[in-house]
């Protein structure tokens, strides 16, 4: 896969996301009781999320036959199979999508080209804030089980999450929850203008909100006590609800498969 360091990874990503949250975005989520319309993320409350209900994932056959998602650039459509944890997940794509960096999947809206629209993403975070808007100097390691990745993230204040439900995705367990800016928290106030969710490094941030507007669903996996994080974003509410509906299913594609 990508020979980038840690840092040159981090950097990478913080070039593609910034553009992609760095617009004027319409409407969003106030917290966790807000119910989402038709151009909002399925909600992890959803049923089709419940424990060992989550939708059947198409057949990668052989894992060995399952080429590795490309770094950088435009892809096709089909099944690739990514190693960025202990164990190998596959993730289905249609046409039209984006890779960077081996870690992030991204696609606009057709309806606005320049603007940023969805995002799938799956990096490593070690550290999250206390409070995401006030995170610098705040950032606190957790340990590798999903459990305790779940606990910082849902008492994390300035921002608010579901209630999270059990999910099965592949051979492992996991669990899953929605996760937006709590209320009307003034970005302005917050450390270097923006909201730190969490982050693989002790001193500065590596994912973060840009407007109060995003919102994302998380799925946190249990590989045999090693935590993988899996997440799926939406910038803004007046995109193409299909594009909604397909970057959902990008994120449902993903399974994790076990040799044993």
């Amino acid at each position: 896969m990508s020979s980038l360091t840690p840092l040159e990874k981090a950097a990478q990503r913080s070039r593609h996301l910034l553009p992609l949250v760095a617009i004027a975005l319409i409407g969003g989520l106030s917290g966790c009781e807000s119910a989402p319309d038709d151009a909002s993320l399925p909600s992890a409350s959803s049923p089709t999320t419940e424990a060992g209900t989550v939708p059947a994932q198409p057949d990668g056959g052989d894992a060995g036959a399952v080429p590795p998602l490309p770094d950088s650039g435009d892809i096709d459509a089909g099944t690739y199979l990514v190693t960025s944890y202990t164990e190998p997940f596959e993730i289905t794509v249609p046409d039209g999508w984006l890779s960077d960096g081996g870690d992030v999947l991204a696609k606009d809206d057709p309806d606005h080209p320049d603007e940023g629209a969805v995002v799938v993403g799956w990096w490593p975070a070690t550290f999250v804030p206390t409070d995401s808007c006030a995170w610098q100097g705040a950032l606190a390691e957790v340990d590798p089980s999903a459990e305790a990745f779940v606990d910082a993230m849902t008492a994390q204040t300035s921002t608010a999450s579901t209630q999270p439900v059990e999910v099965v995705v592949g051979d492992y367990s996991g669990f899953e929850f929605d996760h937006s800016i709590e209320g009307d928290v003034d970005i302005t106030a917050c450390d270097r203008d923006k909201f730190c969710i969490h982050s693989e490094f002790s001193n500065e941030c590596t994912r973060w909100y840009s407007t109060q507007e995003e919102r994302e669903t998380y799925r946190v996996i249990d590989l045999n006590g090693q935590r993988a994080l899996t997440w799926v974003t939406q910038f803004h509410e007046s995109i193409n609800p299909e594009l909604t509906r397909e970057a959902r299913a990008v994120f449902d594609s993903i399974v994790f498969t076990s040799d044993n």
